[in-house]
């Protein structure tokens, strides 16, 4: 009988000394100041929420204390354009599993084009298919990260890789990562993707103003709202242009 693995990230806790500094950012918004302790699921953990919650500043405080570079990449990799990380890193607890991963990577969608840039000033393109990123496609260059660099037994971070992948991709995102997590991978993901919060093996948090809780797939406003919009689109389209309202 195959044991359960134990997560490389087990969870994160903000310290005294955070709490302790007020209403500077980014501690005047409401989930980073409420923290308290998250865990995190073996497999994958979303961060969901609206924009200004705190999703993508809590995920790089995360990558920045677990030893990333502040724009991605690999933990190698220490290309910074611009000085734009907050101070949260350094008030974070983290507690490791018992096992420490033997791969890793801090995707930003943002900041995606200055690392694929780095990557061909250095020549490093053995993990991304030997192929320029900018040669690629922006959908294809993330999917070439997924299915060619990511190599499993890893902690992987993912910040909104949804933002170059069409439906179609996102699905064999999807695949991707659920390959990834069968090959031993644990997986933080911020994302405002229905298709790719469906994922099964995973716990969804929602950061806002209340602070962050775990909500279940069909109660996200994602969900929700895109099978309303989809099953009622003429309805919603006329309501939405007060068109015969």
């Amino acid at each position: 009988m195959k044991l359960p693995r134990k997560p490389y990230l087990r969870e994160i806790s903000l310290r005294g000394d955070g709490a302790l500094s007020g209403e500077a950012y980014p501690f005047d918004i409401p989930a980073v100041r409420r923290l308290g302790k998250l865990c995190f699921h073996p497999d994958v953990t979303f961060f969901i929420g609206e924009n200004g919650s705190g999703k993508s500043t809590l995920l790089e405080a995360i990558a920045l204390a677990l030893g990333f570079g502040a724009e991605g990449g690999t933990k190698n990799v220490r290309h910074q354009t611009a000085s734009t990380t907050s101070p949260l890193h350094a008030s974070l607890d983290i507690a490791r599993g018992a096992q420490a991963p033997q791969d890793h990577y801090f995707l930003r969608a943002e900041s995606f084009y200055n690392i694929a840039a780095y990557m061909d000033e250095v020549g490093l393109l053995g993990g991304y298919g030997c192929k320029s990123l900018h040669h690629q496609s922006h959908g294809e260059a993330f999917l070439a990260l997924l299915t060619k660099k990511l190599r499993g037994n890893g902690l992987y971070l993912l910040d909104e890789p949804e933002a170059a992948l069409s439906p179609s991709r996102q699905l064999a995102a999807l695949v991707a990562i659920n390959q990834l997590v069968d090959d031993q991978s644990q997986f933080v993901i911020v994302t405002h993707s229905p298709i790719l919060l469906s994922y099964p093996r995973a716990k969804i948090m929602l950061l806002d103003e209340t602070g962050i809780r775990e909500v279940n797939y069909e109660d996200t406003e994602h969900f929700t709202v895109s099978r309303d919009f989809l099953n009622n689109y003429r309805r919603r389209l006329e309501l939405l242009f007060d068109r015969d309202a």
